[in-house]
């Protein structure tokens, strides 16, 4: 079982910036990769990011690639998600996830349907022009 808590959502201008905070518990938490999926309104969820537990890469859906930024201390079990330079079509619920790490970095690299195991509350950010 793993447990997962966002934290840091709001609301910022275009162009702004905000970090995300999702901190992971739980007795399997050291055998899960960490990422990122948003879902904005009348849309279907989307992958955003996760961080590879093996060997520190960090894979992103390519919307978000060179805007936004994953980071992650493996000493506290958190992910970051730095997102920079945002535009109003990042108004979305973010959610943290958690999985087996070669299944979230397959979903999010082939952008497949998130069939993930863990998921957080998610945390509203909304961006206005």
């Amino acid at each position: 079982e793993v447990q997962l808590v966002e934290s840091g959502g709001g609301s910022v201008q275009a162009g702004g910036s905000l970090t995300l905070s999702c901190v992971a518990s739980g007795p399997n938490s050291d055998d899960v990769a960490l990422g990122w999926f948003r879902q904005a309104p009348g849309k279907e969820r989307e992958g955003v990011g996760c961080t590879s537990p093996m060997d520190g890469n960090k894979y992103y859906t390519p919307s978000v690639k060179g805007r936004f930024t994953i980071s992650s201390d493996d000493a506290k079990k958190t992910i970051y998600l730095h997102m920079n330079n945002r535009k109003p079509e990042d108004t979305a619920v973010y959610y943290c996830v958690a999985d087996r790490p070669m299944h979230l970095i397959h979903t999010i690299v082939v952008g497949t349907s998130p069939n993930l195991r863990y998921w957080g509350q998610g945390t509203q950010v909304s961006v206005s022009s």
